[in-house]
């Protein structure tokens, strides 16, 4: 029987490159772990990976910076919004005062129960600190941030909706949810697949705004990618999802790193399943004390190396 184990990844367009590694390295204190660039088209952006202290898969984010391409999305409903981190349960005052001492606008705010902190990336998009007893993943402490302050990785994924029945009936149905939804006002919360953390989606039903964009554009989310374990695993849950009608989905593509299939929620949000296969992995091209120190390249794109770099804004990390 297929299966989902958790998440692995989530994706953002973003704006300016420097200022996206400002905000995940200098201010949340995340590691480093990549520098490549956007596999897909013929627009050379670059896409960069953060992550905690091991770069496990479901501490990963990775952003598409935009803004040097001109391209810019809209914020609305039936679109992944709210980028959920977990954070050791006694540490939102200290992150309380060094997002405020980073000059980033930081609002408590209360869901199932419990305090949260709610703050935005320089583009615009929407990042909840939430806390949580009993995550094992070790934060990494970059840039002043103590080991028992660092973040976990990913809690989960909040997206926004006009319906959420067709959402949690895809989640439950198709994406392997455990039982034990949920619900708070207008959202409704579920843990997709075995893991223990960073398995959370949270929807929440909006009708007010206008649909926001799925194409590339700063400020707005991409994907989020769940954790099918194995290729063959992954295979099977392919043809499980379009045996049940989800035909908007996608053949299996290369990320070097790993291997993903796409597919178009009925609510509009992109999901990924991907898979940290034998040949892939951080360490592929990298030594693990050298995570992100080199611009890295698939083997299609190394005769192009001076001219990609040429093109993009440069970065310090």
């Amino acid at each position: 029987m297929a299966y989902v184990t958790g998440s692995h990844h989530i994706t953002l367009s973003v704006g300016r490159a420097q200022e996206d590694v400002d905000f995940h390295v200098k201010v949340l204190g995340l590691r480093f772990i990549k520098r490549t660039v956007l596999f897909d088209g013929s627009t050379p952006i670059y896409h960069l990976y953060y992550a905690n202290a091991a770069g496990d898969p479901s501490s990963v984010i990775t952003t598409f910076p935009w803004e040097q391409a001109g391209l810019r999305g809209r914020r609305g409903t039936n679109q992944g919004r709210e980028v959920l981190i977990s954070v050791p349960a006694t540490s939102l005052d200290f992150w309380h005062r060094r997002l405020t001492e980073h000059d980033v606008e930081v609002a408590d705010v209360e869901v199932f129960d419990r305090r949260r902190l709610a703050f935005r990336h320089p583009s615009g998009i929407e990042y909840v600190m939430v806390p949580n007893d009993g995550d094992d993943r070790i934060g990494h402490p970059g840039s002043g941030v103590p080991p028992e302050h660092a973040i976990h990785g990913l809690h989960g994924l909040g997206v926004h909706v006009t319906t959420p029945d067709r959402t949690v009936e895809f989640a439950t149905d198709t994406f392997y949810a455990q039982d034990g939804l949920r619900e708070h006002g207008d959202r409704v919360a579920l843990q997709i697949g075995k893991a223990s953390h960073g398995n959370h989606l949270e929807i929440t039903v909006n009708r007010a705004e206008e649909q926001g964009t799925w194409h590339y554009g700063a400020g707005t989310h991409h994907h989020f990618a769940w954790n099918a374990d194995t290729l063959g695993n992954q295979d099977e849950l392919k043809f499980e999802i379009e045996g049940r009608g989800y035909t908007d989905i996608s053949e299996l593509k290369d990320r070097k790193y790993f291997k993903s299939v796409y597919v178009r929620t009925p609510a509009g949000s992109l999901f990924e399943l991907a898979v940290t296969h034998a040949d892939g992995g951080w360490t592929c091209d990298e030594s693990p004390q050298e995570l992100g120190s080199r611009f890295q390249l698939p083997e299609q794109f190394e005769d192009r190396r001076e001219e990609l770099l040429a093109a993009l804004e440069p970065i310090d990390v």
